[in-house]
Order: C-alpha cells, then structure tokens, then sequence
C-alpha cells in the first residue's frame, strides 16, 4: 500500500548528509517539524521549520533529556491512519499525522571508546557522567514507535540511507510502499538492538568498554618483521593448538576470517544450522565445508558430501592461492582428507576436529599449525585503530534482509542454493567483491579492486584459467550494480543469476538487461560492503 509523505519529523544528532533532503521534503511541500540545532539547522538553509515545541506546549527541558516524549508526537507516530477511533482522538487533541521520522542516536558507543582511550593515556577514571548523558532516551523510542507503526510511517534511522531516501523522494515524489517501509522498519530494530547491546555490555564491563582491558601477548612481530606485535586475548577460549610454532599477527588476522566465514555453516558448535530464509530453509544442515583463505580473503570454498570432497572441490577453486593459507574445516578432518592436506604447503588448519590418525600425519611437519576449535566467534563488535583513535562497529550478522526476485524470471531451486552460498562467500572478501558459485564450489572471486568491473574481470579470468565451466553459474556482488555493464560481461561469461543487495539510482538498467534477456537477479536488502 503507498502512502505520501506529507509531514515529516527530523531530530538528528549528525547534520551532515541532511541537505539535499530537507530541500526535496521542501520542494515536496511536505511539513517538517524538528528540535534545538537540527531545527537550527533546517532553518539556515532557509527552510521552514515548526518546532516541536509547538506540538507540546513544553520547551526542551531537564538540560536537554526531555524534549519529544509527549503524546502529541507520540500520538502523531503511533496513530493508525486506518483505525477511525484514532483519527478521531488526535483530531481532538490537535495531534498532527507524522508520516516520516529522521532521527538518529547519541553516539554511545564512541563515546565509551573515546572515554576509555583517555582514561588509558592520563591514568584517570572514565568520565561516567559524559558517557551516561550520551544514553538516548528519546530517539530509541521514536524510532521504534515509526518502525512498530510502518503500515504508515516511513522511519530513517542513520545518514548511511540518506541516499535512498532521497531516491525515494526524487522517483517517487514522496510516495512509499510498504515493502520500502517495512525494509527500513527492520533496519531500525536491527539499530535499536545494537544501541542496547553496548549499553549492556558497558554496564556488565564487557568486552566492549575496553578492547585492551585483556591479557597482552607478544607476538614475533607485526604485519611485518620490522614491526612489533601485540594480541590482546585469550586464544584458548576459542581453539587448542596442537602443533605448530606460535601464531604471528598475520596467522591470527586470517584465522580470525577464517572463523568468521565458517560459522556462517552448521558445526559441531551449532546444532541448529543458521536460517537464511523466512520461509525457514537453510544451508549446511547435513552437508561439509571446506574453505582456505588467503590474505585475509576467501581463495576457496565449497561443499560436499565428505570432507576430502569438499577439500578437493576448495583447492581446485584455486590452487595457486591456496599455497600457504589458512584452511577451515566445519567437521572432522579424517585419514583421507589428511593425507590430501599434506601434500600442500599451508600455514594453518583449524577443525572442530582430527582424527588421531591424521594428526600423525598431519603432525610431521612440526612448524604446522593445527588449530581444534572449541566454540565459535562469539564478540558482538568489531575494532579498528586509526586517526589516533577506535573505530568500532557491529559485527556483520545474516545473509539478507528480503529476497527480492526482480529478474527476467525467478530463479530455479539449483540457482537458488548457489546464490545462498555466493552471498555467504561474497560477504567474506574484501570490497569491491564478486564471487562465481557453481554446484556450490566458489569457481571465480575477485576482490580489493577500485571497480567492480575489474573485480568481474579477474574472477572470470580466474575461472577460466583454472579450466571451470562457467554456463549456468550464479554470481554474486557485495554492493549494488550502478550500471548494466557488469550483468552484460556475466551473462556473455555464461552466467544466469545474479544476487545483490540494490540500492542504486540505476538499479532499474541491471534489473531491465535480466528481463529483457531472461536472466534471474535477486535483491537482498543487505549490503555486506568489506574494506
């Protein structure tokens, strides 16, 4: 069902990004409503404006801590625009319908970190006030309030969707549907749930309020021998190593991927297999994967019926990579597939697993490192140094939000499996991505390419010059297409389906090349963008 916008509300704590859309909200004659330096904001761009204040009849008040909790802005988001009883009670209490909601959150999480690398560098306590204050009361509630009441509210909860918001405004003259309403809904939950996750886990001194807080190791050295390393951890909470010299930095940044990618499957950690689709259908319940990973990237991939399948189907996606990489296994690795191992020189093997078979064979080599799993990956976010500070975001969880099929036709059940496993496999290379899948064995990747044409070229190259049958393969892209031409190059490869996260002003060019010639193109929902 579309619905207009015709008011809007915008309470952001970030400004930036924000223009170009107030001035489409304006050039739509759509009321725009908003609190203290956003409305500032608005204003200045000689946009009107009505302050919330109006609505509520109370000034932002308690410093700052109560300014939209009232019914007549709760009233406005909540109000069923179909249920008579409703529109009655806000037409009495002068309740005005908020169709669009803007409204960001206090930056909690960097505010711990920020805090935290201070306390470490001057030796003092954490600032706990500063980091209470940044404890957003009214923006989770409003967010939820648009997301629960999405049959009629469109909620845009961080700049990342500006941009498809702004398409929205631009292509469709302000007019939603609820398939977009409802997308934007569920990414606002996801927000709300990571927002509470911190506060959680400062409040119960998690992992969380300070990375470095944990036992400090000394590495041989860092990405390189003129660079010292450190690891801040306990490894033995995650594997039990069983042979091998000491891990470098570079073993654990891949054994890291390596975990990371593999847990994606069911393992002897996770009995239930990860769904992948609402209607409950799932990848990897009874079948084994097998992958290595090179540089941080997936070289190899595939799933079989047994373990030295899968290991052989992995290895020939690339057999030159794979020379000293890190392979992952989700089950136990067995005399047979041991005795294939070993004739390749790698770094690490990490399994749930070994038979003591294969660990005599697998233990000749004494600087091997053999890795037994004992759980996964269980951190909530991830961590990076720069600008002499942390970075720190959620980790990237799920597959896809929708499964939208836009293409010439929908994709066969064959099709359907590998573009599970494309994305899967697309999801853990570095950006910008592609991934060829075929009978589930990842045939062609390219990755950490400036253009995704070039990432396109080098993973068919790659198929090609290891000998695969690129007809019928699906491909998958860890971003948007803002052109035709890749389709174009795929369907010439012999490629039929494609699965990627859309977004794109010219989705519709991509979408058109697969109707027009009878290729099949999923959209996700989810972009799985990896620097």
């Amino acid at each position: 069902m579309q619905k207009k916008i015709k008011t809007a509300l915008i309470s952001v704590f970030y400004k930036d990004g924000l223009e170009n859309i107030v001035q489409q909200l304006h050039q739509l004659g759509i009321t725009i409503y908003s609190t203290g330096g956003t409305q500032k904001f608005i204003e200045d761009l000689t946009v009107p404006c009505i302050p919330v204040e109006s609505l509520t009849s109370y000034p932002s008040i308690l410093g700052g801590r109560v300014k939209t909790l009232h019914p007549s802005v709760f009233g406005g988001i909540l109000g069923k625009r179909e249920n008579k009883e409703h529109l009655v009670e806000m037409k009495e209490y002068n309740i005005p319908e908020i169709d669009l909601v803007i409204v960001d959150l206090y930056p909690f999480a960097q505010t711990v970190v920020e805090q935290t690398l201070k306390a470490a560098s001057t030796g003092e306590d954490l600032e706990e006030a500063l980091i209470i204050e940044k404890i957003d009361i009214g923006g989770p509630s409003m967010i939820r309030a648009a997301a629960k009441n999405h049959a009629s509210v469109l909620v845009v909860a961080v700049k990342n969707d500006y941009t498809l918001l702004e398409r929205i405004l631009i292509e469709q003259k302000g007019q939603t549907t609820l398939e977009q309403r409802k997308l934007f809904a569920i990414k606002a939950f996801d927000l709300c749930t990571g927002y509470d996750m911190a506060i959680s886990n400062y409040f119960n001194q998690s992992e969380f309020i300070n990375p470095f807080d944990k036992e400090k190791k000394v590495l041989r050295y860092g990405e390189n021998p003129h660079q010292q390393g450190f690891f801040y951890g306990n490894t033995q909470e995650i594997f039990e190593q069983l042979n091998g010299k000491e891990l470098s930095y570079n073993n654990l940044v891949d054994v890291d991927a390596a975990l990371q990618l593999i847990a994606e499957f069911k393992n002897n950690f996770n009995s239930q297999p990860i769904k992948t689709l609402s209607t409950g259908e799932d990848l990897g319940d009874t079948e084994i994967v097998f992958a290595i990973i090179k540089h941080n990237n997936v070289c190899g991939i595939a799933v079989r019926a047994s373990v030295e399948e899968s290991w052989d189907a992995a290895l020939a996606g690339d057999p030159e990579s794979a020379f000293g990489g890190v392979l992952v296994c989700n089950t136990t690795i067995d005399l047979s597939t041991a005795h294939a191992i070993n004739e390749l020189f790698f770094e690490v093997l990490i399994a749930p697993a070994f038979n003591s078979d294969a660990l005599k064979i697998l233990k000749q080599k004494k600087n091997r490192i053999l890795l037994q799993q004992k759980t996964n990956l269980n951190s909530t976010h991830q961590y990076k140094s720069l600008l002499n500070g942390i970075l720190t975001q959620q980790n990237d969880k799920g597959n896809y939000t929708d499964w939208k099929e836009e293409g010439g036709r929908e994709a066969t059940a064959i099709e359907k499996e590998n573009l599970i496993f494309a994305n899967i496999v697309c999801k853990h290379l570095k950006s910008n991505a592609i991934a060829i899948v075929k009978n589930k064995q990842l045939i062609g990747k390219g990755c950490g390419q400036t253009s995704r044409i070039d990432s396109l070229r080098q993973s068919i190259e790659k198929a090609n010059r290891f000998n695969f049958n690129i007809n019928d393969a699906v491909l998958a892209s860890d971003a948007f297409f803002p052109f035709d031409d890749c389709v174009k190059i795929s369907h010439a490869a012999g490629i039929t389906a494609f699965i990627q996260p859309g977004g794109s002003i010219r989705d519709k060019d991509s979408i058109d090349y697969c109707k027009t010639n009878d290729l099949a193109m999923v959209i996700t929902g989810l972009r799985h963008f990896k620097h």
